[in-house]
């Protein structure tokens, strides 16, 4: 697959295999096993999941993250099928291309709020990935476009000049939203976006994705253990169980009439939290039927 004309598909993949290699006294670990699946443009699709089943390796791959300078010294392989982004063929691809595919994508990793660089402001965080690319970037235009994010992110420009540690949950992972998008991204790709984040603004964060992929049309992947989540933002979800997709629709679709045994389990479960829900006292939170 090569860059030519907008792709089809934001994201396509075919018989995808990812594997992790051996390393030390570990042996080799496939985390993704046989995954098909495809993003329509400007669709949002969410993926679900408990820990381990290969949600955050296979956002790792899709982002190209896996493949950067900065992914360490034990990086998961794609060692089957084929995996197509923003129309790059990511088996095997080369530097320059990456560079390329990493532009159009924004990735939202999943200790994206907690892993903010402490000495910098929120200004030089936003900045960053801009610099990181060209060093002579013009500095008033810089200036106005770190800004611009931030109060795409609806945070006052005050913040601008503080520091991590000055700033709640919340803030911080609209920050790390922040500079996921400065590119302006025609994809998103968005690793467990309300982890850490207090449950009292929660939906807050949720909501703010969406209105942002609205007003931006971009394509979305966004991966949580929180089924109330993947609700306010998701057009279609996929279920991940150790490694394999084994649910692809509407939520609806995917629950009502479940073929995975593991499906059937959270539909049950999904389906004793609505009763709760319905009891009073119940807890808000009865949504959230996997742990991560």
């Amino acid at each position: 697959m090569t860059r030519g004309t907008a792709p089809t598909h934001p994201i396509s993949t075919s018989d995808l295999t990812i594997e992790y290699p051996p390393h030390g006294a570990s042996g080799a670990f496939v985390a993704v096993h046989g995954l098909t699946l495809r993003i329509e443009p400007g669709e949002v699709l969410g993926l679900l999941g408990e820990s381990g089943s290969g949600k955050s390796t296979l956002a790792r791959v899709l982002s190209g993250a896996a493949f950067g300078p900065a992914a360490g010294t034990v990086r998961p392989q794609i060692t089957g099928g084929e995996a197509g982004v923003l129309g790059y063929r990511l088996r095997g691809i080369r530097r320059r291309k990456l560079a390329r595919l990493t532009f159009g994508v924004g990735y939202l990793a999943q200790d994206a709020a907690d892993t903010l660089p402490s000495t910098l402001t929120v200004a030089e965080i936003v900045a960053e990935p801009i610099l990181d690319r060209d060093r002579r970037y013009n500095r008033r235009a810089l200036e106005a476009r770190v800004a611009t994010m931030i109060d795409a992110v609806r945070l006052p420009l005050t913040v601008l000049t503080q520091y991590p540690y000055e700033l709640s949950n919340g803030q911080r992972q609209r920050v790390a939203l922040a500079r996921a998008l400065v590119f302006g991204p025609s994809l998103l790709i968005a690793d467990e976006p309300t982890a850490g984040v207090d449950a009292t603004v929660r939906d807050a964060v949720t909501d703010l994705i969406g209105e942002l992929q609205r007003e931006r049309a971009f394509s979305a992947l966004v991966i949580s253990s929180d089924l109330k989540v993947l609700r306010r933002v998701a057009n279609r979800i996929g279920v991940l169980h150790q490694g394999v997709l084994v649910g692809l629709g509407t939520i609806d679709e995917v629950f009502d009439d479940p073929w995975h045994p593991y499906v059937a389990g959270l539909a049950d479960a999904l389906t004793g939290d609505e009763t709760t829900e319905s009891e009073p006292g119940a807890d808000e939170d009865g949504a959230h039927v996997t742990q991560s």
